[in-house]
């Protein structure tokens, strides 16, 4: 090949480069085969332009070969995922379904209300008299932001964590304290249940219907003192299903929702941003940490705003979705309050060791990156250390837990007997 021709092609290094280029962008797949693909080219580099095509139709193929190797891996963890979790997504399904159909039945129990005094027309309670107006937040949308408000920040987290088995725990488990708590609620509803303040609105109730035949069936109209309680036979409102939710108050399901998905994201922000461990966090991560529980009060306190629900019904409600929240992150993740493990997912059927080896490498797995979180931690975890021994005693080392001597006086408050301090071991 003549000087001259050479000196008019360009340098073939520079396709190679360019191929190397290409091929590293596949990153660790094909990491090896882009090395040796580019040494290949350089010891070719007396056949040049001949080659250049060979070189781009190889990147090519490469690029056809590697981009389904990847689709293959996605979709082999997919199927992984759906192995592992195909018995709970069927139970929630069955669980869905049965708080859907109880949701729909007839209402088996029987209220009875005041409706006024006979000859004065005073009505007995006029906390059910309040007007009618529609929710500020309908069932569908605080449902819809109660699950998907909590999964975004779960999605957002999982690019940062980089752990596929944290964001399902967290996804599912956020979706288990919403069905459960769903199936308690409309359980609740159904079998207990209660007026609404804006009932008699709802209801306009007759009493003259009483003595209607067939008006009466339950015996309880025109009864008690006074002969002012009545039951809903009496009501004039001609679209049932807007009666039966007037007399089903009792718990808010906007409350155990709200309380249920935001509880579990509180849960969740504080084991990840570590705001109760062993360091004092920036002030931004405890207001970040309650913003979810600011968010859970605020929708079910705008129930109070329309007259959709008593106090105690938001307040039972609450409890229910707040220990449905709890139960759920006990089930999907190794501890609750204890700061050393509850950032950790547990896998179905394999036990979680609870020890101080493990503590380091899972210390990673955390939004934090204050006192050592978000990487491997050693210096907080239990260590011997010497101490000599007193005179007729065969005490050895005592174990500490990142602690310096200085701090010897706080071993004092623990209820050992050999004067030792032990961090506890069991997570909470």
């Amino acid at each position: 090949m003549s000087t001259r021709h050479r000196l008019q092609t360009p340098p073939f290094s520079t396709v190679c480069d360019c191929a190397f280029v290409a091929l590293h962008r596949r990153r660790s797949q094909i990491s090896t085969c882009s090395l040796i693909f580019r040494g290949c080219l350089y010891h070719l580099y007396s056949f040049q332009l001949p080659l250049a095509a060979a070189a781009a139709a190889s990147v090519h193929a490469l690029h056809v070969v590697v981009m389904p190797s990847r689709r293959a891996s996605a979709t082999a963890v997919l199927r992984h995922w759906f192995r592992t979790v195909w018995p709970d997504l069927i139970a929630m399904a069955i669980v869905g379904a049965l708080a859907l159909a109880i949701y729909y039945a007839p209402i088996p129990s029987v209220r009875t209300f005041p409706v006024t005094f006979d000859g004065s027309g005073d009505i007995v309670y006029p906390q059910w008299a309040y007007p009618y107006r529609g929710w500020l937040l309908p069932a569908h949308q605080a449902g819809a932001l109660s699950l998907g408000g909590p999964m975004l920040v779960y999605l957002a987290a999982a690019a940062r964590l980089r752990s596929l088995r944290d964001a399902s725990s967290a996804v599912l488990g956020t979706a288990w304290a919403a069905l459960l708590g769903a199936l308690f609620q409309v359980v609740l509803k159904q079998l207990i249940g209660g007026f609404r303040p804006y009932f008699l609105a709802v209801c306009m109730p007759d009493p003259a219907l009483a003595a209607v035949p067939g008006r009466n069936l339950t015996g309880l109209n025109g009864v008690g003192f006074q002969r002012v309680m009545y039951t809903t036979e009496i009501c004039t409102q001609p679209d049932p299903w807007l009666l039966k939710n007037a007399v089903t108050a009792f718990p808010s399901g906007h409350a155990t929702a709200a309380f249920a998905g935001f509880g579990f994201l509180f849960l969740w922000t504080h084991a990840k941003l570590k705001v109760w461990a062993d360091h004092r966090p920036a002030f931004w991560k405890l207001a970040l940490t309650l913003l979810p529980v600011l968010v859970a009060v605020t929708m079910a306190c705008a129930l109070t705003v329309d007259a959709a629900h008593n106090w105690y019904d938001i307040a039972a409600g609450a409890a229910i979705g707040g220990a449905m929240a709890v139960a759920s992150y006990r089930s999907s993740y190794a501890a609750v309050w204890d700061w050393r493990y509850n950032h950790i997912p547990l896998l179905p059927g394999q036990p979680f060791a609870y020890d101080a080896e493990g503590e380091a490498e899972h210390a990673a797995a955390t939004i934090s990156q204050s006192a050592g979180w978000g990487a491997a931690r050693k210096s907080w975890l239990p260590q011997e250390e010497p101490q000599p021994a007193p005179s007729g005693s065969s005490v050895g080392g005592r174990r500490t837990y990142g602690w310096h001597d200085g701090d010897d006086a706080h071993s004092q408050s623990t209820l050992t007997n050999n004067g030792s301090s032990h961090a506890p071991t069991v997570a909470v």
